[in-house]
């Protein structure tokens, strides 16, 4: 009979779902870990970035201000594990992320009126680190984002939602873009000459 009471109650807990939340909570985590480690990288080329700008665009000031500014508010965020718990500050840690990347934007669209800019070695250097960062976070960003859905669906699937409930497991927020094609493009970051534009006749 005990024997009986074991085996039923092993094929209760292997359907449960517990291990599921386990495993995609812990990939949640790890992904998290590799969007901010990407975060991080972008964050420390910026000094470089604007420093190099500043040598050739000084008049810019507003740019590259409001790159910096952005900087600092992107890093006052503290992204704590409990973050990713935490729909507000989440939202909020977004919000700054999104901000600092259109300060960037801002930035490589001036660097066009500046030919000596764009040919400086150091500057171009930046450039491609830059380009391999945005392309880095995409990735990252996706990962997480997928993991977070594998967790999700798991917190809300039958009867792996009692499983959750019982341990604390909640539904975790996301990466969220108005433009869902954007998810998977990362910033352009060209320093072609712009093509001559044509007057419509």
């Amino acid at each position: 009979m005990r024997i009986l009471w074991i085996a039923l109650l092993a094929m209760l807990l292997s359907g449960c779902g517990y291990n599921t939340l386990q495993t995609t909570d812990e990939q949640i985590k790890a992904g998290w870990a590799e969007v901010l480690n990407q975060y991080q990288r972008r964050s420390d080329l910026i000094p470089n970035l604007v420093s190099t700008v500043k040598g050739f665009a000084a008049q810019e000031q507003a740019v590259l201000l409001g790159v910096t500014e952005a900087r600092a508010r992107a890093g006052s965020i503290q992204a704590t594990p409990e973050l990713i718990n935490d729909p507000q500050a989440f939202a909020k840690f977004q919000a700054a992320q999104g901000e600092l990347t259109s300060a960037l934007s801002r930035l490589m669209v001036i660097v066009e009126n500046y030919p000596q800019l764009k040919s400086d070695a150091n500057f171009r250097d930046l450039q491609a680190q830059l380009e391999g960062t945005e392309n880095r976070i995409t990735v990252a960003r996706n990962r997480y984002i997928k993991a977070v859905q594998d967790y999700n669906v798991t917190v809300r699937s039958f009867p792996s939602n009692l499983t959750a409930m019982l341990f604390g497991f909640t539904v975790k927020p996301t990466f969220t873009v108005e433009n869902e094609k954007e998810i998977s493009r990362p910033p352009t970051v060209s320093f072609d000459a712009p093509k001559p534009v044509v007057p419509a006749k």
